[in-house]
């Protein structure tokens, strides 16, 4: 597919450019680097061509061309030329550890892509449990952007520019334009990047502790992240949950249910005050813009900490034009980053007395050019839609605050429950750590986690959790190689190496349990779990019957809506507007790239945007159009969109009919039909058009 072959080019332009500039460093951070540098070009260069001549096949040949011409010329121009030097070839990473742990988890991740991405079954599109809530929106912007100049406009919002990160899904944009199926373009970036992401953190945490144990528990840590909920289902006697908002009575009902029910696997309760979630499921997987962040941020907290160790301009430099460009990739990790940044900056200037000044020049040349290629994309897109939205505001102790500045959980308890003993443990570490430059990366993150606790960038306070996390990725392997240490010490080493191996299965619980209900909640039609002999034995020991097999509970889109999206992409115009309801699995916005006249609040509130006055204005279109059909006029409507949704909205096809002419019913699907009837006379005019062309 040329998608596909175009993500490749990409990928090699991206190569060819990092074995210019880093021409001696170890083959395996030569192609893990440049891997990650195609990306953002993939990423940027079609988004830039767009504001001359928008998201078009032109643009992405010129990208293409670009990319190839500056690998071609630097790797020209470093011929001969020697840079970043391995002398000691001990410091080598380990391939076969990388192997050993890359290859079953990004296995794993795949199998969760696929499952959870718009997988077809018998002509209708399936999602995740993870993935339920935010597909559809990311969808929406793969098949929007196609033909759209820079800055785009929210296609479920039209006239309201795209302030969203939304880059990741402009790549995804670019494959499904030269011929990728849509679920495809979004599964193949998404394993590449979470391959990508789980290989960053393991050279990081191989450059931070040398060790292979240290950086092995590291990866398997952030995999199988969660905290302490798992406590939560052996809590018989409910001492940790005295509300009563557990799973049910019984031996098994706790473990039943986080196997199967709807969001209560351990690592994400909101009910109990459980929102650290495990990073593959819960982040790397829904959130695609978070999963690009982290694909950016870990190799440059890499840089920024070897950086720390040569001290070295050029260094510095290549730190701030590769950080510069995040900040439509994930906006939260470009924060992380900056704040990580200047807590390093502060310690450096502390301890480095004799080393000050160049510290300033290294730190000013970074952060400048950063600021200055971060700072056309912070007024184009992000303060316009941030500032505008009054997202930012001050609240302490994130979810944990009920609002009126009293804590849900006692606050050590709060922590402890979510992220589990590390957030013990790398205080500590840092403590005992020599380490110049850990010491001044802990600095950097201790500064970010103060950020995030008292002041709250986006609507969502949840979301606070993207920034936290990057100041745990950062120290998580602090704490690790802390541990390893303490576990494999000389003094009582068997007391020792129990204490190491129940804390690994206590941090792990929450994480693997998280997993399976992800991986259950992806299997069709009958559930892996569901025919393990293990999880039957548990059912009826549970319920006194055998185990019924589980279909396939989230389907986003019907066979009727997919075969409808199918005809709106065939016969109407690139710039169609339709009026829908606002459900956020809103086929027209998400399959099609046409445009509606408001999209689901869920999305919108937590964006920042206006729409409310949209939103109701849809309500009366619906309800009663023959009374509203100056609505229709004023919002540019060309098309109407009838589905089970908008009938339970008030709309009624009889009413439309009598109105507007009808231009596409499936009798096949009379069971849940759609309708779909033309209101502009350019619509009619097409259809009309089309009709005496086929009577001819």
């Amino acid at each position: 597919m040329l998608g596909i072959a175009l993500l490749a080019l990409f990928e090699l332009c991206g190569v060819m450019t990092v074995f210019a500039v880093s021409r001696k460093r170890a083959l395996t951070i030569k192609i893990w680097f440049g891997l990650v540098v195609g990306l953002m070009e993939m990423m940027w260069l079609p988004t830039l061509y767009a504001f001359a001549f928008g998201f078009t096949e032109r643009a992405h040949i010129l990208s293409l061309a670009s990319a190839f011409a500056v690998g071609a010329l630097l790797l020209a121009l470093s011929r001969g030329k020697a840079s970043d030097p391995f002398k000691d070839k001990t410091a080598r990473p380990p391939i076969w550890l990388m192997l050993l742990l890359l290859v079953p988890f990004t296995v794993l991740s795949a199998r969760l892509h696929y499952t959870h991405s718009l997988r077809e079954i018998d002509g209708a599109l399936y999602a995740g449990q993870s993935t339920f809530g935010d597909l559809c929106m990311h969808a929406s912007f793969v098949t929007g952007l196609i033909g759209q100049s820079s800055p785009a406009e929210y296609t479920m919002l039209p006239g309201t520019r795209l302030g969203y990160p939304y880059l990741v899904d402009a790549l995804s944009s670019s494959m499904y334009l030269y011929g990728t199926p849509l679920n495809l373009s979004i599964v193949i970036p998404g394993v590449l990047m979470t391959f990508l992401v789980l290989w960053s953190f393991l050279l990081f945490s191989w450059e931070i502790t040398k060790s292979r144990i240290a950086s092995a528990l590291s990866l398997i840590l952030l995999v199988f992240s969660g905290g302490l909920g798992f406590l939560y289902y052996f809590d018989l006697n409910g001492a940790l949950d005295p509300k009563g908002l557990g799973f049910g009575s019984g031996r098994f009902a706790a473990i039943e249910a986080a196997l199967h029910n709807y969001y209560n696997a351990p690592a994400n309760l909101p009910d109990l005050n459980l929102r650290w979630v495990n990073a593959l499921c819960d982040l790397l997987i829904p959130q695609r813009t978070l999963m690009a962040g982290w694909t950016c941020v870990l190799p440059a907290l890499y840089m920024l900490y070897t950086a720390l160790q040569r001290g070295e301009k050029r260094d510095f430099v290549l730190l701030g034009l590769y950080a510069g460009p995040m900040v439509m990739i994930h906006t939260h990790s470009f924060l992380g980053l900056g704040a990580i940044s200047l807590g390093a900056l502060i310690d450096a200037l502390i301890r480095g007395r004799d080393r000050r000044k160049q510290t300033l020049i290294n730190f000013g040349l970074y952060g400048t050019i950063a600021v200055l290629i971060a700072l056309p994309q912070l007024l184009v897109w992000t303060f316009p839609q941030s500032l505008g939205g009054d997202s930012i505001s001050f609240l302490f102790n994130w979810v944990n605050n009920n609002g009126d500045g009293t804590l849900r959980d006692p606050y050590l308890w709060f922590w402890l429950k979510n992220v589990g003993p590390m957030f013990l443990i790398i205080p500590v570490a840092v403590y005992f750590n020599k380490n110049a430059r850990v010491r001044a990366l802990s600095l950097g993150s201790l500064m970010l986690f103060l950020l995030a606790e008292f002041v709250v960038f986006q609507p969502n306070v949840y979301d606070n959790n993207k920034l936290f996390w990057v100041a745990y990725l950062c120290m998580l392997p602090v704490g690790c190689g802390f541990l390893c240490r303490f576990t494999f010490g000389k003094r009582h080493p068997v007391a020792r190496l129990l204490t190491g191996l129940v804390l690994l299965v206590v941090m792990t619980q929450s994480g693997f349990i998280s997993i399976l209900r992800e991986v259950n909640s992806g299997e069709t039609p009958n559930s892996i779990l569901s025919l393990s002999p293990v999880v039957r034995y548990l059912h009826k020991e549970r319920t006194g019957r055998e185990l019924e097999h589980q279909l396939y509970p989230y389907q986003v889109f019907s066979q009727s809506q997919t075969a409808a999206a199918e005809f709106v992409k065939q016969n109407t115009q690139q710039d169609a507007v339709f009026l829908s309801d606002t459900n956020h699995n809103n086929a027209v916005a998400s399959l099609t790239g046409r445009r509606i006249v408001c999209g689901a609040g869920t999305y919108l509130y937590y964006h920042g945007v206006d729409y409310q006055t949209r939103e109701e204005d849809v309500k009366k279109m619906l309800s009663d159009p023959e009374g509203n059909l100056a609505l229709f006029t004023a919002y540019g409507v060309d098309y109407v969109y009838l589905s089970s949704y908008e009938l339970t909205s008030g709309a009624s096809p009889a009413v439309f009919g009598s109105l507007f002419p009808l231009v596409y019913e499936d009798e096949e699907y009379w069971y849940d039909p759609v309708r779909i009837y033309a209101v502009s006379e350019r619509a009619r005019v097409k259809f009309e058009t089309e009709a005496a062309n086929l009577l001819q």
